[in-house]
């Protein structure tokens, strides 16, 4: 079963997402700092993370992200940003700070569920 890690601060956020891809068939673990996303991620081991960037407390999404990129044991699993900033330049720094993609908040589920699904290739269930 394909495992998402959803590093999301926003409680309601946090459950709304995680149940609607568990209905999909994810299995779903989380963390609500980044902090806690560097310690949850290496034991968990997730297929795919979802990344808010504008994390409350402690270091942002940008920030997990260089890290995470930076464990050799972590480096491959691909992340992708959720923000409510829609700007081009929110874009490029999600990239450069080695998302493999980006969406925008309020999530739009069939539109992720597309990046979920070309980011894990035929790990991904049917919508």
């Amino acid at each position: 079963m394909t495992k998402i890690l959803i590093v999301e601060d926003n409680e309601m956020n946090r459950d709304m997402l995680g149940r609607r891809l568990a209905k999909r068939g994810f299995a779903i673990c989380f963390a609500i700092t980044g902090e806690e996303c560097l310690d949850v991620a290496p034991r968990e081991m997730p297929d795919l993370v979802l990344m808010d960037i504008g994390l409350g407390e402690g270091i942002d999404g940008l920030e997990t992200t260089r890290r995470l990129k930076a464990d050799p044991a972590m480096a491959q699993i691909p992340v992708i940003a959720l923000t409510a900033h829609a700007l081009a330049t929110d874009r490029e720094k999600c990239l450069a700070a080695g998302c493999a993609d980006y969406d925008t908040k309020p999530v739009d589920l069939d539109r992720l569920l597309s990046k979920i699904g070309t980011l894990l290739s035929n790990d991904t269930p049917p919508a």
